[in-house]
């Protein structure tokens, strides 16, 4: 990795300027996305009569869980892209380029099909753009400058301020114009400017930051590339003739199970590799077994955490009463929670682990804590409809407030230690893959939530918070008590 350093005199709150530029960028990539987000769901329900697409509510929730599993899987692209074509900078740039031209095909009334090609360009757009701005900030600073760790503080903050106001800005313009394309429009008008920003601040501030192709394909490698591109292929073309036989048809359903299956056979793959490999130590092996459980525990916070758009995005919109103080709420503000409380509570929790210091719990009791928590959100989550009675009445916006603060709280627990986890625990040979196998949880949970949230109504609204939120809760406990066998494996990490 490159490392540069400021020279300059100017600084962006006593860090390098060309954290400003990063911290603009990636403000204004996650304010289009979360934009988008707070009534996609919406909008692809909605009678086709009334603005949307008219979807069934099962199908919605299918989609946008696929959207976020194949959104984690580019990353994977996307840092390959980085590593051995492109070089971060321009593989930032091209990413940002093709998530503006999604927002903008989503802008224009086209229908389904303009959806799926909206979602193509933003999957893409975002594995290219999104992994690669982080490490460009790593590269902003000398290895050993002991502002590394508050300048990603700062862009993390970036991060959630724009996925934060985006929300109610998006939803203003979408009511205000009674169509959903004005709001999409709005997160297009977002990464445009990042993008401005980004090209314009990053030729003065980045300077040769990202510019360097880490590890450039040699002709050898280029020819064996263009062999597994059609392996890839062929394989993923087996995946779906496989399904679409088994199922009878070729249908959206057909796409929705095949993505269901690469979520899982994916980071599959990348454990039997690292494991099997003679690049393993016996030492490396075992900490591999110990984040196996880990992992798993991961893919299951992120299956309650990652409803938020979803079964939430449902209730928030069938199931609460909406008017507050004399206003109407749009059901997709509730989108901004998220990133509120995250914002909120990352710098307690930081000055939390601090003060406690060796009093702590360890990695695996911190992800059991992270779990529990997850689970309590959604048992949290049956009260409304049994203090009413039913799961009809409109109640209280308070409850989902209630339930996004308890899993972010988890998610404080879990997603920062599993990133420090991750980098502990993997082989030396599989440092990188390893990280994508750590965001491949998100992907794998969001493909069984494909499947999952399709069962999600009115109808089975109790039952099915209850399932998820008891079930986290009973695994969060059984790993909170197999803590120290997980702690042995590890092999002196913690």
């Amino acid at each position: 990795m490159m490392e540069i350093k400021d020279s300059s005199s100017k600084t962006f709150f006593g860090h390098p300027r060309g954290l400003a530029t990063l911290f603009f960028t990636e403000f204004w990539e996650r304010f289009s996305y979360y934009g988008m987000r707070a009534i996609l769901i919406y909008y692809m329900y909605t009678a086709v009569v009334d603005g949307g697409l008219g979807f069934s509510q099962a199908t919605a929730t299918a989609i946008m869980s696929i959207y976020g599993s194949l959104v984690y899987m580019s990353g994977v692209i996307g840092g390959w892209t980085a590593d051995r074509i492109l070089g971060p900078r321009r593989t930032i740039f091209y990413g940002g380029v093709l998530i503006m031209v999604g927002h903008i095909a989503l802008s224009f009334p086209g229908g389904a099909t303009a959806l799926f090609v909206s979602m193509f360009f933003i999957i893409i757009g975002t594995g290219f753009l999104k992994p690669n701005v982080s490490n460009v900030v790593g590269d902003l600073y000398p290895e050993k400058d002991q502002r590394r760790d508050a300048g990603f503080s700062i862009f993390y903050m970036g991060i959630n301020l724009g996925a934060f106001i985006a929300p109610f800005i998006v939803t203003s313009v979408s009511d205000s114009a009674n169509s959903y394309h004005a709001g999409f429009g709005v997160a297009a008008v977002g990464m445009a400017v990042g993008l401005v920003v980004y090209v314009i601040t990053g030729k003065m501030y980045l300077r040769d930051a990202g510019k360097q192709v880490p590890n450039p394909l040699k002709s050898t490698e280029k020819k064996k590339m263009s062999g597994l591109v059609i392996g890839l292929a062929i394989g993923i073309a087996a995946i779906f003739t496989v399904i679409g036989l088994l199922q009878g048809e070729y249908s959206l359903e057909t796409v929705i199970m095949t993505v269901t299956v690469l979520g899982v056979i994916i980071p599959l793959l990348y454990f039997i590799v690292m494991m099997t490999s003679k690049k393993t130590t016996k030492d490396e092996r075992a900490r591999l077994t110990a984040y196996i459980p880990l992992f798993l525990i991961s893919v299951m916070f992120w299956m309650i955490e990652e409803q938020g758009s979803t079964t939430l995005a449902l209730f928030a919109a069938n199931r609460t009463d909406l008017s507050v103080g004399g206003f109407t709420l749009n059901p997709g503000v509730f989108q901004s929670l998220n990133p509120m409380f995250i914002i909120i509570l990352s710098p307690i929790f930081a000055w939390i682990w601090t003060k406690m210091g060796k009093r702590q719990p360890g990695t695996p009791r911190k992800f059991a804590l992270g779990l529990f928590f997850a689970g309590l959100s959604f048992v949290i989550m049956m009260l409304p409809g049994i203090l009413a009675g039913n799961t009809t009445t409109a109640v209280s916006p308070l409850w989902l407030v209630f339930s996004f603060f308890i899993c972010i709280v988890g998610e404080m627990c879990l997603s920062p230690v599993g990133l420090s986890a991750t980098t502990k625990l993997a082989p030396a040979a599989f440092a990188s893959q390893t990280m994508s196998v750590w965001f491949l949880s998100d992907s794998m949970a969001q493909a069984f939530n494909a499947q999952a949230t399709q069962y999600f109504n009115a109808d089975t609204e109790i039952l099915y918070f209850g399932i998820f939120g008891f079930g986290a809760v009973a695994f969060a406990i059984l790993l909170f008590l197999g803590a120290p066998l997980l702690k042995k494996n590890m092999r002196g990490v913690d």
